[in-house]
């Protein structure tokens, strides 16, 4: 445990399944990056609070590209405020990877720069420390 530190981050890669798939063109709902927003959320508070914590809400969300079956997504998230227990944390969820079915059924390319796909703040709270 480093205990809660302005700028500490954390980063989680997953590939999107097309089991996730929900909309023509293989998109995925945007609801997929929040998920994945919670899940390094929860990381971030074991490693600095010894706790998963609970998370309150978010202040701002930006859905800014689509997320499609086939991407490799990065989710980060960044410890901007640190209060005596909640923490305000900035999300960004960046497309790393993505298929490339014109060229093949399994052909995909490592997009660089990433493509960023949501943003979003939000607010988790911690136990009181005892």
């Amino acid at each position: 445990m480093t205990g809660p530190t302005v700028g500490f981050s954390v980063t989680h890669r997953r590939y999107v399944p097309h089991s996730h798939a929900h909309y023509g063109g293989n998109l995925v709902d945007g609801a997929y990056g929040l998920g994945l927003f919670g899940d390094v959320a929860t990381e971030l508070l074991i490693r600095t609070d010894a706790d998963e914590g609970l998370f309150a809400g978010y202040s701002t969300v930006e859905f800014t590209a689509p997320i499609q079956a086939g991407d490799v997504i990065e989710a980060t998230a960044t410890l901007v405020r640190v209060g005596t227990r909640s923490r305000e944390i900035d999300f960004e969820a960046r497309v790393v990877c993505r298929s490339a079915p014109d060229r093949g059924p399994s052909a995909a390319d490592v997009l660089d720069p990433p493509v960023v796909v949501t943003r979003a703040r939000g607010t988790v709270v911690a136990p009181p420390r005892g």
